[in-house]
């Protein structure tokens, strides 16, 4: 039995797990933690894969490995190989005005995210590494100056495990070069233009691996993949084809698809990503998903279980009731600024019951708006696969179906991200041309009518959400 590892250095924690390349058995697995923050020294992300694969048996006796993890992270390198600073998370919005400053300098308005759009398939927003790196142009110059190369975590991550102190080796997928913001996964190249636009220079940037490429080797011998941003990984640990759509509730809420054609949405709402496996993931992400689950439970003083029971307890719509979940901000819509709102609230709706069905619909109304983003770009929405550690939610899942107006299909809990890596790692040492299929057991299918009263009732109490600095 040959074994294979794949790792998800995730915002939160690092996962690793174990399986056969042959069945994707799961053989082993391991977690570490990640510390909080939206600014993180990669240090803690390289000590959090040593734990959670040494937890996990280690890979001494694995052919591949590879490393899907969160995009967009900015990791910025010194001539050296040294770390320069912190690195700034995707969900670090101190860069939302270099980004409204980066649309301007190409044109401004309709026409400035038009350019962007054309360029690299995405507009400008404080997610993406582009702005990141604007922003250290301008908060921390000196900073600036001293960065030789900039990457990305998976990129870093993949890197270290070859042990090589030489810059020029350092590699990417498509999957995460989409997601800089100065690579197009239409042309399949960099625009180092948009790259000195940036932060001032032409730092070097990794090399674009094919989606069956080797990165490199462990000291143990294993073969590394080209790894991948976490959405694409996620695609591939749920085997997604062209027609599915992929909801996943996690830190972050994303709505992607596997597409055949690259998408450049001027709107910004869709950012126009490759996938890991040649083809295209257009994506919609919020940054309010599961947390918002989270955040209503700490305020009516129960756990998830009880958190759901009370939500199917209250009747669609919450008689009126809506919650907007922007409650770090929000980047789809871009709202950087914005906070979460209660709309509705009467006597009759004052209920913890009310509150929690409010809750679970107005974050799943927050991702029904990415589904609707995506279908305007093309996509064909034949059913929903809902995964994430939002999907363990009774509630959601009963709930999404009719929110969605699609059927949701859930597979059982897993870690999807980690499970794509290892996918991939087993794809590498193969002959085959497209990546293993492995069986996904435990997957069940939820249907229900359609609420688009709920849908209309959202639009309207979202619509009148400001954004601006200290609402």
């Amino acid at each position: 039995m040959s074994l294979v590892a794949g790792v998800d250095s995730s915002t939160q924690s690092c996962k690793g797990v174990i399986r056969d390349a042959e069945t994707g058995a799961l053989v082993r697995e391991g977690r570490a933690a990640h510390p909080d923050g939206t600014e993180v020294h990669p240090d803690a992300w390289w000590s959090a894969l040593g734990q959670a694969v040494a937890a996990a048996g280690g890979l001494a006796d694995v052919v591949a490995a590879a490393v899907g993890a969160q995009q967009h992270g900015m990791v910025c390198l010194d001539e050296s190989g040294a770390v320069v600073r912190p690195a700034l998370l995707w969900n670090d919005t101190r860069s939302a005005g270099a980004a409204a400053d980066l649309i301007e300098e190409l044109g401004g308005g309709e026409a400035g995210a038009r350019a962007w759009a054309d360029a690299v398939g995405l507009v400008p927003v404080a997610s993406f590494t582009v702005t990141k790196l604007r922003w250290l142009a301008q908060h921390e110059p000196d900073a600036a100056a001293r960065t030789a190369a900039v990457c990305l975590p998976h990129d870093w991550l993949t890197w270290r495990l070859r042990e090589s102190a030489d810059l020029s080796e350092v590699s990417t997928d498509r999957g995460d070069a989409s997601g800089t913001g100065y690579w197009s996964a239409a042309t399949g190249e960099y625009r180092p233009d948009l790259l000195e636009r940036a932060i001032g220079h032409r730092p070097a940037v990794p090399t674009v691996l094919g989606p069956r490429d080797v990165a490199g080797w462990t000291p143990s011998g294993a073969a590394l993949g080209p790894g991948t941003g976490d959405n694409a990984a996620a695609a591939l640990g749920v085997g997604a084809r062209e027609g599915d759509v992929i909801v996943s509730i996690g830190t972050s809420g994303t709505v992607f698809s596997v597409a055949a054609k690259p998408a450049a949405d001027a709107s910004g709402a869709v950012a126009g990503f490759a996938d890991a496996t040649g083809r295209f993931l257009p994506l919609v992400c919020t940054l309010n998903a599961a947390r918002v689950l989270d955040a209503a439970a700490a305020m009516l003083e129960v756990d998830h279980d009880r958190l759901a029971a009370l939500a199917l307890s209250a009747p669609a719509g919450a008689e009126g009731l809506v919650l907007v979940p922007y409650l770090e901000g929000e980047r789809t819509p871009n709202r950087p600024h914005a906070t979460g709102a209660l709309h509705g609230l009467r006597l009759v709706n004052s209920t913890p019951a009310h509150l929690a069905r409010a809750a679970v619909e107005g974050m799943l109304c927050a991702l029904a708006d990415g589904l609707d983003a995506l279908v305007a770009q093309g996509a064909a929405v034949r059913r929903v696969i809902l995964i994430g550690g939002g999907a363990r939610s009774a509630a959601v899942r009963r709930i999404a179906p009719a929110v969605f107006g699609v059927p949701v299909v859930v597979p059982a809990p897993g870690e999807y991200v980690a499970d794509g890596a290892a996918r991939q790692a087993a794809w590498i040492v193969s002959s085959d041309a497209e990546p293993p299929q492995w069986t996904t057991e435990g997957t069940e299918t939820y249907e229900a009518d359609p609420t688009p009263a709920v849908r209309d009732a959202y639009a309207e109490a979202r619509d009148h959400v400001l954004d601006r600095p200290g609402t």
